[in-house]
């Protein structure tokens, strides 16, 4: 009788080895098709990212004669790239530094330097 439990202990063992086994070999594919899935969606959005990536803009400075009627204002809708500025004043502000304005009036025949944004790059 001490016999047949104790085989019967083995056989248990053994059955319990082999199914402890079996979850161990699945988690193991599982963990590589996870892995291996979700490398493959990562690479696949950087990949897609880099083809969409936007033109390289140059920022280039001009300078002008003031023309009559001519305001910062308009200047700022004809050169302020809405992708550098977040609206006409920040461009106006940066036209006023850059050319020593203690205001917003310009007079005709008067010469400014405006910035302004390009794709085309100079040389």
């Amino acid at each position: 009788m001490n016999f047949e439990l104790s085989e019967r202990r083995i056989r248990n063992n053994r059955l319990r080895r082999e199914a402890e086994l079996r979850r161990n070999i699945i988690m193991c594919l599982l963990t590589s098709i996870f892995i291996i899935g979700f490398s493959m969606l990562f690479f696949s959005l950087n990949t897609s990212a880099q083809e969409r990536a936007d033109k390289t803009m140059y920022k280039y400075y001009k300078s002008i004669a003031v023309q009559k009627g001519d305001t910062l204002w308009g200047y700022a809708c004809q050169y302020g790239n809405r992708n550098f500025y977040s609206n006409s004043v920040e461009y106006i502000e940066e036209v006023m530094a850059i050319n020593a304005l203690k205001n917003d009036q310009i007079t005709s025949g008067q010469y400014l330097i405006l910035p302004y944004y390009s794709a085309e790059l100079l040389e």
